[in-house]
């Protein structure tokens, strides 16, 4: 009886702090089911073992920090049929794309004792910025359903169904009153993709970002509401790096505040 191949998974690291890889492991129980359907080949974070591509599907986690990133991201992208980057640093730059307001170089001599060996680049950036991405997962970390789904629709050769709205519906789902309307609490769900089941908003505490900007935010009335509300122009603009600073709209918006 001829033997079916499965369809090769690898998982690879970049600049990150591993809590995307970790979901993946989190899922226990489905993932037995995904390794059913699928041959994890190339996983440090899991296994030692390594199967030689190419690779029929990469996640990537991490964003690209060094000239040695550079290059490896293209290797990477050779050896993958289909490319997913997974979690805010490979969608979006990561916490560390903090660095790309300010001077690295500063930085680097002023934490390092001999900065003369330190190889990094000025700027912390997604992995779209230097390859072609098939479909990005946001998320810090990434809710591991959704990864299922996005490997269930890799299986079976659809799109992803993941949402494409706003953290406030999560919270109207959830029958969570609004903490900026009943308490004036700053709070990014308006702009922020879904993804996280609104978790701060339902211990009152003010949406983080976490899952990055949502299709089509509105950064301009979210600013001007807090402007009313009180907000400086400075806290507006820290408000929007954090996880996701290197987003487009997260970065755009937080540069007309920057004085």
């Amino acid at each position: 009886m001829t033997k079916i191949e499965k369809p090769k998974l690898a998982v690879w690291k970049f600049a990150s702090c591993d809590g995307c890889q970790l979901s993946l492991l989190d899922c226990e129980d489905e993932l037995l089911s995904v390794a059913g359907e699928i041959e994890i080949a190339h996983f440090p974070e899991a296994t030692r073992q390594v199967i030689k591509g190419p690779y029929d599907l990469s996640l990537v986690e991490g964003s690209i920090t060094t000239p040695e990133d550079a290059k490896r991201i293209q290797e990477v992208r050779r050896v993958s049929k289909t490319l997913i980057t997974i979690g805010a640093c490979a969608t979006a730059g990561g916490v560390q794309a903090l660095r790309n307001f300010k001077d690295v170089k500063e930085f680097v001599s002023i934490v390092y004792a001999n900065p003369a060996y330190i190889d990094t680049l000025n700027h912390s950036t997604p992995i779209a910025e230097h390859v072609a991405v098939d479909f990005e997962l946001r998320g810090c970390p990434i809710n591991k359903m959704q990864l299922l789904e996005v490997i269930s629709a890799f299986l079976a050769n659809r799109k992803p169904n993941t949402p494409a709205h706003s953290t406030c519906i999560e919270c109207k789902r959830r029958g969570t009153v609004c903490v900026m309307v009943a308490g004036g609490t700053p709070c990014l769900g308006p702009v922020t993709h879904a993804g996280c089941g609104a978790i701060c908003p339902s211990y009152q505490r003010g949406c983080y970002g976490c899952f990055g900007p949502m299709e089509t935010p509105n950064t301009l009335s979210m600013s001007e509401g807090w402007k009313t509300s009180g907000a400086s122009e400075d806290e507006i603009a820290r408000v929007f790096r954090t996880f996701n600073a290197w987003a487009e709209p997260f970065r755009k918006e937080s540069e007309t505040h920057d004085k």
